[in-house]
């Protein structure tokens, strides 16, 4: 079989390459009891590097999986509720079982992406909030599995489509705004820069600076995963700069921004502006009200699955990206002037 890479790689092969029988193979498959967790991890792993693909019985409902980590899914008013429900509402009409995965290290350590895949007979899988430290992340530059990353790199294979907002035009038009109001020194809170879409939207609000003419010093940025250290050591940073705008890279940390410099004694929007990313409906139940920037989660959640229905269909999707919609409420306003 030359390198042992073929599309049309067989369970015959699988037993060759390994030296058991068929039936073994198949065993490993299915799942069966009387075949040891090694020897199903052996035909796994084999299966991958042959490129053998399991195919759908006709009484099966094809699957595909969305897999869920430091993503809220439950209730209407959490940020994965829309995307999974967009996803679910063309992939199910299609004749597609979707299955939701909580995605933690110890699922990842146990098997390979490909091969949990494999096992679990997925046609494809959606990924929401996976985090570049993940164990899986770094197999996405060469997996075989049809795969869509929400917010992620792509890591430039074939098999893997990024779906988001554009970032650069959503940082730009918030920007553009502020500076329509008078804001002449913004600054930007994020976590921690431990994920590809903290970093893309910091690369991209630095651009917009840039863009249209603005100081654009990194000290006018503030990243940490410690909630209190953004809010106790970095908003207070960057208001003492004379910041008076401040855009946060999504709504729950700009709610509690908000909140702080109320109890600081600032007057939002008289002496501070300050806008999130995805109007959560949190933004609409503050006072006051908060702006943001906002992405249709049951959109993406719909061209996610586009995505990954193409890719499927061997139409190889690079980057996906929709139009965002700046909501300007009651936390921006015109900069006062200096008494």
């Amino acid at each position: 079989m030359g390198s042992g890479v073929t599309d049309v790689a067989t369970m015959d092969d699988i037993a060759k390459r390994l030296g058991v029988s068929k039936g073994t193979v198949s065993k490993a498959f299915s799942g069966a009891g009387d075949v040891s967790e090694a020897m199903r991890r052996s035909v796994l792993e084999t299966a991958v590097e042959l490129g053998y693909t399991r195919q759908v019985r006709g009484w099966e409902a094809p699957r595909l999986c969305v897999f869920i980590e430091n993503v809220a899914y439950a209730r209407p008013e959490d940020f994965g509720w829309g995307l999974v429900t967009g996803f679910r509402k063309l992939a199910e009409p299609d004749g597609w079982q979707v299955d939701l995965v909580p995605l933690s290290d110890e699922l990842q350590r146990q098997y390979r992406y490909d091969a949990y895949m494999l096992r679990h007979n997925y046609q494809g899988g959606f990924f929401l909030g996976n985090t570049l430290s993940d164990p899986w992340t770094s197999e996405f530059r060469t997996c075989r599995t049809p795969t869509v990353l929400l917010d992620n790199h792509n890591q430039y294979n074939p098999q893997v489509t990024q779906v988001g907002i554009d970032n650069d035009e959503a940082m730009e038009s918030a920007v553009r705004d502020l500076t329509q109001l008078g804001h002449r020194r913004i600054g930007y809170l994020s976590p921690g820069l431990g994920s590809y879409i903290y970093q893309e939207r910091c690369r991209a609000f630095f651009r917009a600076l840039r863009i249209h003419h603005l100081e654009d010093d990194r000290e006018l940025a503030g990243h940490s995963d410690d909630l209190n250290q953004c809010l106790e050591v970095h908003l207070p940073r960057l208001l003492e700069r004379g910041c008076t705008a401040i855009q946060c890279s999504h709504d729950l940390l700009a709610r509690e921004v908000l909140l702080r410099c109320l109890a600081l004694g600032k007057a939002v929007p008289g002496d501070v502006s300050i806008l999130g990313i995805d109007d959560l409906p949190v933004c609409r139940e503050l006072t006051p009200t908060l702006s943001s920037i906002r992405q249709d989660r049951t959109e993406l959640g719909k061209s996610a699955y586009y995505a990954l229905n193409s890719q499927i269909h061997h139409v190889h999707i690079s980057c996906l990206k929709l139009h965002s919609e700046l909501i300007l409420r009651g936390s921006v306003g015109q900069r006062q002037a200096a008494p």
